[in-house]
């Protein structure tokens, strides 16, 4: 017998980061296995998804703009039943529910099965490792815990989604071999922080020994390492990463500032000392990895001295990949009684000198590549052009390979390029025949 909601049509708009992206891939996955049809079309749907990011200030914003904007289709009869979620929702539930009472359903974000149930009442139990990709089809995230133990003073995260959480070891190889079955050939591993994985049952971390399982997952290409966190590294993932061909030769590690003053106030639990000692220890381990970093200017208190510790320190260590965002003040944070001294034209003027400053260091190791052959993995085609990302390149926040000859090529290959000509944040290359 055919399920009752076998008509029904949803439509879900994900925003903020990838481990949101993995939420509803999770949620997808398990409506369409009961019957559910997906559609991307959200000006006609039955009922519309959001799945809300509520991290910093601006990805708040957009979050209520889609709000806004969603519940005008809902009044002018486009869908018939909005359902808001994830983390915006988490954080302010009850400020949602008075500002826009045309929600018709507001969930935090570990309540999809609860989602699924107002869509499908006599929904039983969800399929584990079950997902819908919204990644292209041939590389996915992977989502190994839940939640942060951390307490970094700008940070909102273990406000809205708890303490840390290992999902097992035997559910993450399931999944990735279900990844892998349906045509991934990279795998990206997120968390708040990944290095913490297995902390919170055995008291050590049990990254080194995920990765060894992850890697050995027949036809898996590529394993990337994402949301390293610096303090009480364990470096015994570095032999991991460097002993074997299929996990990418890159980490992205956020330090945040390089200040010890500034990095004190965020409670960070490192300085400069160790977080230098940690890049060395990297490169020594990895020869050719790529370290990827984020960094925030304008916290309270940052002076001029701080910022430019944080230039010099870019210029002298040169880091492969650098995101650079301004403070946001966030309510209940630990810095949130700081007050945000730093006026946002300052903030601004400061990220622009770092991203400048990493702009030329990135087009001068870029420059380095050319006449190298490198392995791309071909992400899309863009007119008669293919783009494809290195393995020292994450998907979304990374440079990019721009391939001119690849008549031959297809959506989700690896290939051989000759690297011809760099630019900033690109490089050009050709197909090498082999």
């Amino acid at each position: 017998m055919q399920n009752k909601s076998a008509k029904t049509k949803v439509a879900v708009i994900t925003l903020g980061c990838s481990k949101n992206v993995v939420d509803s891939e999770v949620l997808l996955g398990n409506l369409v296995k009961q019957g559910i049809i997906v559609t991307e079309n959200i000006n006609k749907t039955d009922i519309l998804i959001i799945n809300t990011c509520g991290f910093i200030n601006p990805s708040k914003q957009e979050s209520l703009d889609i709000i806004n904007s969603s519940i005008d289709l809902k009044n002018n009869n486009k869908i018939m039943k909005l359902i808001v979620t994830g983390c915006l929702a988490e954080r302010y539930s009850a400020d949602l529910k008075t500002r826009f009472p045309e929600i018709d359903h507001i969930f935090g974000i570990t309540a999809y099965k609860d989602i699924i149930r107002t869509i499908i009442p006599d929904f039983k139990s969800e399929l584990v490792g079950e997902r819908m990709l919204l990644t292209p089809s041939h590389y996915a995230y992977l989502k190994i815990s839940e939640g942060c133990n951390h307490e970094c003073s700008f940070c909102a995260i273990p406000l809205i989604r708890g303490k840390y959480v290992s999902r097992p070891e035997d559910e993450l190889v399931f999944e990735a071999y279900k990844l892998i079955a349906n045509g991934v050939k990279e795998i990206n591993i997120i968390a708040q922080d990944t290095t913490y994985y297995g902390k919170d049952i055995y008291n050590v971390s049990r990254l080194p020994e995920l990765l060894e399982k992850l890697s050995s997952v027949t036809g898996l290409e590529w394993l990337r390492l994402m949301y390293a966190f610096p303090t009480a590294f364990p470096e015994k993932i570095l032999d991991v990463i460097a002993g074997h061909s299929n996990i990418c030769k890159y980490i992205d590690i956020p330090f945040q500032h390089i200040s010890d003053r500034i990095l004190k106030s965020m409670q960070r639990g490192t300085g400069r000392k160790q977080i230098e000692y940690l890049i060395e220890k990297i490169r020594e381990k990895i020869p050719g990895v790529a370290i990827r970093s984020t960094f925030i200017v304008g916290y309270p208190g940052e002076t001029e001295k701080d910022f430019n510790e944080l230039m010099s320190f870019l210029n002298e260590v040169r880091l492969d990949r650098v995101g650079v965002f301004t403070y946001s003040h966030e309510e209940n944070t630990p810095a949130f009684a700081l007050k945000d001294k730093i006026p946002e034209a300052v903030k601004q003027e400061r990220r622009e000198q770092l991203m400048l400053l990493q702009q030329q260091i990135s087009l001068e190791k870029n420059k380095a590549q050319i006449g190298n052959t490198l392995k791309v993995l071909v992400d899309e085609k863009r007119g008669t052009e293919y783009i494809g990302r290195t393995e020292h390149d994450a998907p979304d926040v990374d440079n990019t390979v721009i391939i001119k000859n690849g008549k031959t090529i297809k959506i989700g290959d690896i290939i051989n390029c000759r690297i011809t000509s760099a630019a900033e944040y690109d490089i050009y290359g050709e197909v090498q025949i082999e």
